[in-house]
């Protein structure tokens, strides 16, 4: 299959950046419109397309992934922590795309013919594992982006080639570090939020604390217990309660609050809630990533109720490590809870001061710029590489800290500085009779006899050279110190 795109002429009249998205939940979405919205702002980019691969791909196959997490949550949540931490462990899945992924993926690959991108963003890693795929068999010549919608990394996210990862916070690249991926390789950006055009409406300390109670994009029923509670709080306050798309639940809502006068304005869906956000004191809702990410921007604490086990469970992990919310495990004491954040003197204004430094509201512009000015040439991470990254995990070890024939190796473009491979330095061998120069370092060469190359040789080589027949190396192998080898940080397992 030829390539869809040359760089070097389509750059000439600008980038053209696909963002590539799965519609599970709504987080993955927003955070690609955010994305899409920082485009805007830059005069390199000539053109820019959405696309959601679960809208192309067939009926069956969207309704299991998108509609069936949802079921799952609602009704077996300890079966979305078992699939979250059994899909946890970094390169669990290090095969090819299964078939029916791969079926699937058809119109998402001709829609990436046709647009012929020089630059890719995935917010979701359905997308990240096909373009990983199509990468290492030569297929896309493009600059790809894998930029995680949650707080902490999961390993799901991992794939065999890429050219950038983009995690939310400086923890996840640290960790991402030690499994042995290089820094130049990895930043941590914030995830992309989109932002509000109007300037933050100065808050009047003499109106009483306003509430925002969300029931998420599809309005869960949880909401309304939240309401209710409130109901029996002394502290004052008024509320704006957000219903999603549950016309049932809004009714319901409005029913129970009629009697308490102009307290309560309850919402059904809504396309105001960047500037709910900039006038609310106290979010009450779900840590969803995107949802978490834009009240942090706003400066806005949480009351966090009912997360998704795994990853909604770590996002509030993390918020309340930074002082920047507080967790109800029990409906019974959720207005007990909020209360006593606003009795306390000074609670409410340290909550909202971490909040403001938890926020990275130029999350999707540094997105951009890091993949756009970032390597030309994707990193490919070997199978054995990957078999060592995941070995290690399991055992509690830390990859980068390995010694022997299983330790890690990085293979550096001896022009542009950037590392274009890690493997294993059982598998240097067998370039370095192939590849080796005088200086004791490596150039890879296109094969003369590319049937007598192992897979995995012929894999990297289609990744890496490109239209280019030779590209110069240098090895930083286990000897080297380990500042040199994986960068100044050094992760403790």
């Amino acid at each position: 299959m030829r390539r869809t795109s040359a760089r070097g002429s389509d750059t000439a009249r600008g980038e053209r950046v696909l963002i590539l998205s799965a519609g599970v939940g709504s987080g993955h979405n927003s955070a690609a419109a955010a994305v899409h919205q920082a485009c805007a702002a830059r005069t390199d980019i000539a053109e820019v397309q959405v696309l959601d691969v679960l809208q192309v791909s067939s009926v069956l196959y969207r309704a299991l992934l998108g509609k069936g997490y949802f079921v799952l949550v609602e009704g077996l949540p300890w079966l979305v922590e078992w699939g979250y931490d059994i899909s946890n462990p970094p390169f669990r899945r290090r095969g090819p795309i299964d078939p029916w992924t791969r079926v699937n993926a058809g119109p998402v690959i001709s829609a990436i013919k046709r647009f012929r991108p020089t630059a890719i963003v995935c917010t979701h890693f359905l997308p990240a594992q096909l373009l990983a795929s199509l990468l290492l068999r030569g297929v896309v010549d493009a600059k790809t982006a894998v930029v995680t919608t949650d707080y902490d990394f999961q390993g799901l996210w991992l794939s065999g080639a890429f050219h950038m990862i983009f995690v939310a916070r400086e923890e996840g690249r640290v960790e991402l570090m030690a499994l042995g991926l290089p820094p130049d390789r990895v930043a941590a950006t914030g995830i992309p939020i989109n932002k509000s055009l109007d300037p933050a409406p100065v808050r009047d300390c003499n109106k009483p604390p306003m509430l925002l109670i969300s029931a998420g994009a599809t309005g869960g029923d949880y909401a309304f217990s939240v309401v209710r509670q409130t109901m029996h709080m002394r502290s004052a306050f008024t509320a704006t309660v957000v219903c999603g798309n549950n016309d049932v639940l809004r009714q319901r809502i409005e029913k129970l609050v009629a009697t308490a006068g102009d307290r309560y304005r309850v919402l059904g869906f809504t396309t105001e809630m960047p500037q709910l956000l900039d006038r609310a004191d106290l979010f009450v809702g779900k840590p969803g990533g995107l949802s978490a990410s834009e009240c942090m921007a706003a400066g806005l604490p949480m009351v966090l109720v009912n997360p998704i086990p795994g990853q909604e469970v770590r996002n509030g992990d993390y918020l309340m490590e930074q002082g920047a919310a507080v967790r109800c495990n029990s409906p019974a004491t959720i207005g007990w809870k909020i209360d006593e954040v606003l009795r306390e003197p000074g609670r409410l204004q340290r909550m909202q001061a971490a909040a403001r430094r938890t926020g990275r509201p130029g999350a999707a512009a540094d997105v951009l710029s890091g993949l756009l000015c970032g390597p030309s040439r994707p990193l490919v991470v070997t199978r054995a590489a990957q078999r060592t990254v995941l070995a290690a995990s399991e055992q509690r070890f830390v990859a980068t800290d390995l010694t022997g024939p299983s330790s890690l190796v990085r293979l550096v473009d001896r022009a542009a500085g950037s590392t274009v491979a890690v493997l294993q330095a059982e598998e240097l061998s067998d370039l370095q009779k192939r590849y080796a120069t005088p200086n004791s370092g490596l150039v890879l060469r296109r094969g003369q006899a590319p049937l007598l190359l192992g897979w995995e040789e012929r894999r990297l080589l289609r990744a890496l050279l490109r239209d280019d027949n030779a590209l110069p190396v240098r090895v930083v192998g286990p000897s080297a110190p380990w500042e040199e080898r994986w960068g100044g940080v050094r992760a403790v397992g």
